[in-house]
């Protein structure tokens, strides 16, 4: 049996911890865990509060009765046991990591981290008797036009209030001071200092000023990892340079100064031409399928500096759950080398928006990707693509299964392929990830059958759905706006899947509306909007232009987040889009028109239809208008008990920080040389 720490919540000043069992045989009934200090021995015994299925428990404790007294140790560090005391035998399995958290401060000095050992087994991290004059921050970075500053904004569950960014001048004792007013996350903060204040030819140092239970607080910002990663140079107009510098001490110095001049720079830059001018040949250099495959072969080492490598449904999009990871890091690691492995229809959108790109199938493609320590994808690359040893491949996969997956797929109808080929393609593909991101319990349990996997899950909620949660009511009407929709109009968003039996060759798929527009403009067409986001492995483009005043495709728009805020309501079929949905908990319609045949003749389900959705069934479009009528008129489902079941099964794990988890999942392979 093993045991694998899978998640760890706050709930009223305790810390609920999640443990995913492989392989229990036999009850569970006298078991508990016991955290053991590696340094005192000390022994902590917990009961198993709460048994979510037969491999899945909880456990909680009280993160205050794992430090004690010592006039010698102020750092602990459990290790973490599943005893399993059966009437014929005893189990000691020591837990595994699967979860990794940032710092969380108990008091002002004094703060505990879960992470893992160098063999990935699970480590409960306290400290105490830190210094109060110190307040450790999430990242620091030089933009064109500003000091960017991230930091959480609570002390064991109580926020702090009123803080201010003070930078005081090491050389005349001189202060600015800025107040913090944005909010990067929920319990986190975020300030911009404008470069332009920062005085010429200083030396600063960052500080802040809060308050916390009425008690006015001064300290100084420390980092405590490197500054690898982050952006620590911006130049000015008149050529003055700003730079970043991270002290002895933690500290972090601002400095101003006059930069380099022409000269120096022209003469910097002069060995770099050549280097050039033979990239952007074998950018232009494409290749076909057998030279892909022979360069592979050749084999590669790793750049001198981290390089990430992200890829959205196979280079088509840059999106998803990739696309909010990278995001992340271009705020809080920017100086990161980050690439996107793109189809070269993608090109315009990387420039427009000044990410790094390689085009797919190309032999600079295959460079990238072979001297990259990292890969994040949310969908498999061909199995002719080698992955080095030293490559981690973080899997994001793109939704909760509702339909049937790889090994559970009994008879694959997908042109190109046959179910054995199908099934022996997925299975090694998925012993390539080194991690693969989970939603909630249910994804995992499936995850593990489905695609034969036994690495790490990391089961924190899918990246792209922060957005859902973190964004406001005014941030969704500047999306409507951007997007050209009315703002007096209500929004209906129809996603439906694709249909494994829909193809007419291979790579050429159909699909027909199974609604008259007519219909929906005489019943909606006043006061209510559609739009439409079709799969994007339906090719080709459905005729709605005698409806432009009402219907907005908006299939290739690359961000479908922004699709959910500005919609009232959703209706879809099969497609998993309905798990994400349900974060804003407005109304889901299903329209399952061939639903018989889907279920009988094509992949099956995992739940049950009938019985474990969040909304209605319509089966027919008299139904379908109708209950559209009903779900207007009733926009908010959080009383609804059938839908927060749903929601509490589904979505409740995602607290709006999954990208910063990835993120830190990724930096501390980093800082911990794995």
């Amino acid at each position: 049996m093993r045991a694998i720490l899978s998640g760890v919540h706050q709930k009223k000043g305790l810390q609920v911890l999640e443990f995913e069992l492989l392989d229990v045989a036999g009850s569970l009934e006298h078991a508990y865990m016991l955290f053991v200090e590696k340094n005192s021995l000390a022994s902590l015994m917990k009961p198993i509060s709460k048994i979510l299925s037969h491999n899945i428990i909880r456990v909680n404790i009280n993160a205050q009765d794992f430090h004690f007294e010592s006039e010698d140790q102020t750092e602990f560090e459990w290790q973490i046991f599943l005893i399993n005391n059966s009437r014929t035998q005893r189990d000691v399995i020591q837990v595994e990591s699967e979860y990794l958290s940032d710092r969380h401060q108990l008091e002002l000095t004094s703060y505990y981290q879960f992470n893992s050992d160098a063999q990935g087994m699970a480590l409960f991290n306290l400290r105490t008797h830190q210094s109060d004059d110190d307040f450790m921050i999430n990242s620091v970075n030089l933009t064109d036009t500003d000091l960017e500053i991230t930091g959480y904004n609570k002390i064991n569950g109580t926020p702090i209030k009123n803080q201010r960014i003070i930078l005081r001048n090491k050389t005349n004792d001189g202060k600015l001071d800025f107040p913090v007013s944005q909010t990067m996350f929920a319990g986190m903060f975020k300030v911009a200092i404008p470069l332009t204040d920062i005085p010429q030819d200083s030396v600063g140092e960052l500080f802040i000023k809060y308050q916390l239970n009425g008690k006015e607080i001064t300290q100084r910002l420390i980092i405590p990892n490197s500054l690898a990663g982050q952006s620590v140079q911006a130049q000015l107009p008149g050529n003055r340079m700003i730079t970043l510098e991270k002290r002895f001490d933690n500290g972090i110095l601002v400095k101003e100064f006059l930069g380099a001049s022409l000269l120096q720079k022209v003469v910097a830059a002069g060995g770099k031409a050549h280097g050039m001018i033979e990239v952007c040949r074998l950018v232009q250099d494409k290749l076909n399928l057998a030279r892909m495959r022979f360069l592979f072969k050749a084999g590669h080492s790793p750049y001198e500096g981290t390089t990430i490598v992200f890829e959205s449904f196979g280079g088509r999009q840059v999106s998803d759950s990739p696309y909010a990871i990278y995001r992340l890091f271009q705020t809080l690691y920017p100086g990161i080398n980050m690439i996107w492995s793109i189809d070269r229809s993608q090109k315009a959108f990387c420039k427009e928006n000044q990410i790094a790109y390689v085009i797919r199938r190309t032999q600079k493609w295959v460079r990238v990707l072979e001297k990259s320590q990292f890969w994040i994808s949310n969908a498999r690359f061909p199995s002719w693509v080698k992955k080095p040893n030293y490559v981690t491949y973080i899997q994001t996969w793109h939704g909760t299964p509702l339909k049937k997956l790889g090994l559970d797929i009994e008879n694959v109808s997908m042109p190109g392929t046959t179910t054995a080929k199908y099934h022996k393609n997925f299975v090694r593909e998925a012993n390539r990830w080194d991690a693969l991101v989970s939603p909630n319990d249910y994804s995992t349990q499936i995850f593990r059958s489905a695609f034969g996997f036994n690495n790490q899950i990391l089961k924190i909620g899918y990246p792209r759905n922060d957005e859902l949660i973190n964004t406001k009511t005014d941030e969704i009407a500047q999306i409507k706006e951007k997007l050209g929709i009315p703002l007096d109009k209500k929004v209906v968003m129809y996603a439906p899947t694709y249909r494994d039996n829909q193809f007419a060759e291979k790579g050429k798929y159909t699909f027909e509306l199974p609604f008259d527009l007519d219909d929906f403009r005489k019943s909606f067409g006043n006061d209510t909007v559609l739009i439409l986001r079709m799969h994007y492995l339906i090719s080709n483009a459905l005729d709605i232009s005698n409806y432009s005043d009402f219907v907005y495709d908006f299939s290739d728009y690359p961000n479908i987040s922004d699709l959910y805020l500005v919609s009232d309501l959703l209706i879809t079929d099969y497609s998993s889009v309905f798990f994400d949905y349900a974060y804003l908990k407005r109304p889901i319609l299903f329209y399952p028109y061939d639903y018989h045949l889907y279920k009988e003749e094509l992949r099956g389900f995992y739940l049950n239809y009938e019985r474990d959705l969040p909304g209605k069934i319509a089966h027919n479009s008299t139904e379908l208008l109708a209950e559209i009528n009903h779900a207007l008129a009733h926009p908010d489902m959080s009383a609804n008990e059938r839908f927060m079941n749903f929601y509490n099964r589904f979505c409740a794990i995602n607290d709006g920080l999954s990208s910063l988890k990835v993120v830190n999942y990724v930096m501390h392979q980093i800082e911990s040389g794995v």
